[in-house]
């Protein structure tokens, strides 16, 4: 039987340990770069508004690319021209928008409203659904008034909204971050834990 001491890891077999021992370093880097970002977004949320633009018009890219080169590889599929068209057509709005950041953050902060708007709406929707079983369905329709409210004040003032959406960002960058930090450093205090630990059989 093991006796090993209280930790985040104490109950995890030796490849789990072994594997955390190794990885534990991921969690803190990731988390001090989304520190390093919710700074850059505080301080420059301009500069931060495009990093975010570009990588959004780089996801594009790469799934435009992705999709011509499945549909080519599967032209033998019914409907295969469709999905090329598709990947062709993601292709060339993300190299657009890579060479265009401005475009690019525009067209973020489209979609960060319409998907405010889309999701309020859903929310709305599944309180009307879910009114007969429960008496707090209020809340669900407060939450779906406040997400489109948020959307339509975006599309009101884009360049207002853009500023605001990377601030959210930032904030939850930050906690998030420095929530795997503290995790990364809790993981590698278990593992000196355990690995000190007698095994008494």
């Amino acid at each position: 039987m093991t006796n090993p001491k209280d930790g985040l890891l104490a109950h995890l077999g030796g490849d789990a340990r072994a594997l955390c021992r190794r990885a534990w370093w991921v969690f803190l880097v990731s988390g001090l770069a989304s520190v390093a970002f919710a700074v850059l977004a505080f301080a420059q949320p301009l500069t931060a508004w495009m990093v975010v633009a570009l990588f959004f018009a780089a996801a594009i890219l790469v799934d435009g690319v992705v999709n011509a080169i499945g549909a080519v590889r599967h032209r033998d599929k019914d409907g295969w021209w469709l999905m090329l068209l598709i990947g062709v057509l993601g292709a060339l709005v993300g190299g657009y928008a890579l060479t265009h950041p401005r475009l690019g953050m525009v067209a973020f902060v489209y979609l960060v409203a319409f998907q405010a708007l889309l999701l309020g709406v859903l929310v709305v929707a599944l309180g009307y659904k879910v009114r007969a079983v429960t008496q707090r369905e209020w809340i669900l329709y407060l939450t779906g008034a406040l997400s489109v409210l948020f959307g339509l004040l975006i599309l009101a003032n884009p360049a207002a909204g853009g500023i605001s959406v990377i601030l959210l960002i930032a904030g939850w960058a930050l906690v998030t971050g420095l929530l795997r930090i503290l995790f990364a450093f809790r993981i590698r205090a278990s593992v000196k834990d355990v690995d000190a630990s007698p095994l008494v059989t």
